[in-house]
């Protein structure tokens, strides 16, 4: 029989479902102060836009389909709240490079000062590189970190090596 005249239902489809950003096995998922606010914000928008569709009886199958998603982001989320462990800015070193650090990164390559970094090392789910906030978990981040005012990194960020010297560090939450 021809796919003409067999009606079949697109409905059926599993909805794509976009993924909460990835969390090593086994790592805490520590998030600034502000990440704990945007992610129960989130929450809460997700929750006002449900009770919006299920309000709309307009189309059975679109409201089903969309209900779906909206419940299963809404269980993600809810699971990475729930795991969150929010870290106190004013309790880390201020001269040694930690989560919620704003940093800044100097150049230092053939022994003359060359350009300068500054991101924010946040949560996973607060990261935007745009921004200047970058996750714990980033290359970049995993190489600072522990690193003390003042002190040279090396770091691979592409092909090639290039030294950097740790020439600010911050924990102000207006940075953040």
């Amino acid at each position: 029989m021809s796919r003409a005249f067999a009606k079949e239902d697109d409905s059926l489809e599993a909805p794509i479902i976009p993924p909460r950003a990835a969390l090593p096995p086994g790592t805490p998922n520590y998030v600034t102060p502000r990440g704990l606010e945007q992610l129960r914000a989130e929450l809460t928008a997700l929750e006002v836009e449900r009770s919006q569709v299920e309000a709309n009886r307009d189309n059975e199958s679109d409201r089903t389909r969309q209900l779906t998603v909206l419940n299963a982001r809404m269980s993600a989320l809810t699971a990475r709240i729930a795991s969150a462990k929010v870290v106190d800015l004013h309790t880390q070193p201020a001269d040694e490079v930690r989560f919620g650090a704003t940093v800044t990164l100097r150049t230092r390559s053939s022994g003359k000062p060359g350009p300068e970094r500054h991101f924010t090392i946040v949560g996973v789910d607060e990261a935007a590189v745009a921004e200047g906030r970058v996750a714990f978990v980033a290359p970049i981040a995993r190489a600072v970190q522990g690193a003390k005012l003042g002190q040279m990194v090396a770091l691979r960020l592409g092909p090639k090596e290039e030294m950097v010297e740790v020439a600010a560090i911050a924990y102000a939450n207006d940075h953040l």
